[in-house]
């Protein structure tokens, strides 16, 4: 069998405000406001031999279940290392807290679908 790569992802969502505070006051962005963001994060590896899988989706999702709790229902720019929460910073922030638990960490995707905008941070 030829060599492949197994990638796995798992989806979650939350809610939070922020402003943007590097715009002119008079930009409807530098006024506090919300979005319902998405995301995915991704993973890569070898099968497990005894179960087949790269890794429990269960254990997945407790270890983005305690980052999502420090977003959701949050003004974004009061949590540490978001004090300017673009997408791309986002995205940058989750991949830093998850990437020391969550072995064979690829990428983290943040979206706000209503907007039609999407940052990926893909690791080189």
């Amino acid at each position: 069998m030829s060599a492949f790569v197994l990638e796995i992802s798992k989806d979650f969502t939350f809610d939070a405000a922020h402003h943007f505070s590097h715009k002119d006051a008079a930009h409807p962005f530098s006024r506090m406001h919300g979005h319902s963001f998405a995301g995915t994060v991704t993973l890569s590896g070898a099968p497990a031999s005894e179960s087949g899988m790269v890794r429990d989706f269960w254990e997945i999702d407790a270890q983005i279940a305690k980052v999502r709790d420090q977003l959701d229902h949050r003004l974004l720019n009061e949590v540490e290392g978001l004090e300017h929460p673009s997408l791309e910073a986002i995205a940058r922030w989750v991949f830093e807290k998850l990437d020391p638990v969550l072995p064979g960490l690829v990428s983290v995707e943040i979206r706000r679908p209503s907007c039609g905008e999407k940052a990926v941070l893909r690791r080189a």
